[in-house]
């Protein structure tokens, strides 16, 4: 799939008394989180990751926001990594030891700051819409609309503050359900570089409405680069 030669095209502008930047993420989230459970929510759910010429990686995420809790469980070459952040601990385990080797921890990516980044890339990822009302992201108040594979769709663009990130990322909503339906984000959109991610399905975890299966491909050779697929069995 094409995704506009990985250029963006904006056909057209909305009016902004009839739909900016903030009311189209307000109605998205009422689409996605229709019970406001996001800032409580306390569950765990499953991600199958497929990549090609890569093995097939699962993981387990359990995630509790009011207690600052997060653990990732990944089935990996026939090994369990865990890794589990609290509010003032950090624990790593392979294969149920919190004592392995340098070569293990070099070769797995077993450390702290690896598990945070990780928990912020889960959170944010299964956590959009909602994640876009976090402090330091600057929301776009033009929204604007464009054409993909026939499919019309708004647009928001969100931008973040310098001790944030960088990241330039655009957002493609129906313009019936305002459901999320693909993203795309930029390190320097001038080189068009980054990514953009299509969304296929969703499911419900806790009441939160996420993408069930989410397709990776770079924006400058639509190159793919795997599918997460996501559970709760």
């Amino acid at each position: 799939m094409l995704f506009l030669s990985i250029s963006l095209f904006f056909i057209s502008e909305i009016n902004s008394q009839s739909l900016n930047g903030k009311k189209l993420l307000e109605k998205a989230i009422s689409y996605h989180d229709p019970y406001s459970k996001w800032n409580s929510f306390n569950s765990s759910f499953n991600v199958t990751m497929e990549s090609p010429k890569r093995p097939i990686r699962k993981s387990k995420i359990e995630l509790n926001l009011p207690s600052s809790f997060f653990r990732l469980k990944v089935n990996q070459n026939e090994n369990i990594i865990v890794s589990t952040l609290t509010k003032d601990k950090c624990i790593l385990s392979f294969n149920g030891e919190e004592n392995f080797t340098d070569e293990i921890k070099k070769e797995y990516r077993l450390n702290c700051e690896r598990a945070t980044v990780l928990k912020d890339y889960y959170t944010y990822l299964y956590g959009l819409p909602m994640k876009l009302k976090d402090p330091g992201t600057i929301i776009d108040p033009i929204v604007q609309k464009t054409i993909i594979d026939g499919v019309e769709y708004y647009v928001l663009k969100a931008t973040y503050d310098e001790s944030v990130g960088n990241d330039t990322w655009y957002f493609f909503f129906d313009q019936n359900t305002y459901a999320l339906k693909q993203y795309q984000f930029f390190h320097d959109e001038s080189k068009n570089d980054g990514e953009y991610i299509l969304l296929e399905d969703e499911l419900e975890v806790n009441g939160i409405k996420m993408p069930k299966n989410r397709s990776w491909y770079f924006n400058s050779n639509d190159q793919f680069l795997g599918t997460d697929k996501l559970s709760i069995n």
